[in-house]
């Protein structure tokens, strides 16, 4: 029992640790190395190191200044823009090193109220946001398309000697020759020449006709 109960201390610290780990954000030193003073280059100094910070919630401000020298106070924007401690939002901070932790989204102002060093530059506005701001994306490549299927071409179909050739001309029968029978022709003072295609019983008796015919017209 005493064991599983080390087992689930040694566990819950761990899983602190790695939250905190998770969970951490930026400590900004305010001013950079001059710290929370008077600035030489006036509040311009201010505005330059905040511009090349990104801020957001949960990050911590880190003002560098000797306990009782300096103060941090946050204000709002009329405040900030005349250099007035009215309306403060929250207390002053006199003992320095001074941490303020970022809670909110939007512009934040500081400002010291010790004599004349607001109106000598010594004031901080910044723009916190909610999450980090991703690099611009850079232009996203064309999707590539799928090339098309192969179209294939179909062979043009040879037309059937059978099916589309013309069929040849029918010839009409000579005026001068005599029709005997459904397939024997002759002409007078001609020997008929029976068809070698057909032995029917009806190419006979045409045959014999003819001969008949041939026989009448010989001897008339």
């Amino acid at each position: 029992m005493e064991s599983q109960r080390k087992m689930m201390v040694v566990f819950g610290l761990v899983a602190a640790v790695f939250l905190h780990s998770v969970t951490a954000q930026t400590a900004h030193v305010v001013g950079g190395s001059i710290g929370w003073m008077i600035p030489q280059n006036g509040a311009q100094e201010y505005v330059t190191w905040a511009s090349g910070q990104e801020f957001i919630v949960g990050d911590t401000l880190i003002f560098n200044f000797a306990t009782d020298t300096h103060d941090v106070v946050q204000v709002p924007k009329a405040s900030f823009d005349s250099c007035s401690s009215a309306n403060p939002i929250g207390s002053s901070i006199t003992t320095g090193p001074a941490n303020i932790t970022l809670t909110t989204t939007g512009d934040h102002y500081y400002i010291c109220t010790y004599g004349r060093h607001c109106q000598s530059g010594q004031k901080l506005a910044i723009t916190v946001s909610a999450s980090a701001t991703s690099p611009g994306a850079s232009p996203s490549a064309p999707t590539p398309t799928s090339p098309a299927p192969p179209t294939t071409t179909t062979p043009p179909t040879t037309p059937s000697p059978t099916s589309d050739a013309p069929c040849p001309p029918i010839q009409a029968p000579s005026p001068s020759t005599t029709t005997m029978g459904p397939t024997t022709s002759i002409t007078p003072g001609s020997t008929a020449v029976p068809p070698s295609s057909s032995n029917s019983p009806a190419v006979e008796a045409g045959l014999v006709l003819c001969f008949l015919s041939l026989a009448m017209v010989l001897l008339f």
